[in-house]
């Protein structure tokens, strides 16, 4: 299995507890995907593939990997989590469309000051913190301008 799965994927299978096959498939799952996906998304995308890998696994497996740090996190308008692959260790912060779910990284440096700053003062160890921020695209602010009014 793990012979053809690039090495950050490997990598990532480790810090999630058991490695099993249905983990690795989420996981294969998750790091093709562009942008943000919920669990229930991302299960459906995997029993149309013909994939046996149930719900509950789906959810299992995002939340080790957001836990160990391989995952964003963000919570659309409806309050449901959405992940996306972390590639590396850093974490980064996404501007995420409320409509389509586009995503885009954004310069986080201020944000990741203050943190270090907060925890350093503080004497807190361990420290994580969870920024999101959310709108309406460009393309998706023209459609709602163009659609008539109710």
């Amino acid at each position: 299995m793990a012979d053809h799965w690039p090495h950050t994927t490997v990598h990532d299978m480790a810090l999630i507890g058991r490695a099993t096959q249905q983990r690795a498939v989420v996981l294969g799952a998750l790091v093709v995907v562009e942008g943000f996906i919920s669990a229930q998304a991302l299960h459906k995308r995997l029993v149309d593939d013909g994939s046996p890998v149930g719900l509950s696994t789906v959810y299992r497996t995002l939340t080790a990997l957001a836990e160990a740090g391989r995952a964003d996190v963000f919570r659309d308008a409806n309050g449901e989590r959405l992940f996306r692959h972390r590639p590396g260790p850093g974490h980064r912060h996404y501007l995420v469309c409320t409509e389509c779910g586009l995503s885009l990284p954004v310069e986080s440096g201020p944000v990741e000051k203050w943190a270090d700053r907060i925890a350093r003062t503080s004497g807190f160890k361990d420290v994580r913190h969870a920024v999101e921020l959310s709108g309406v695209c460009p393309d998706c602010g023209r459609e709602a301008d163009r659609a008539p009014a109710p």
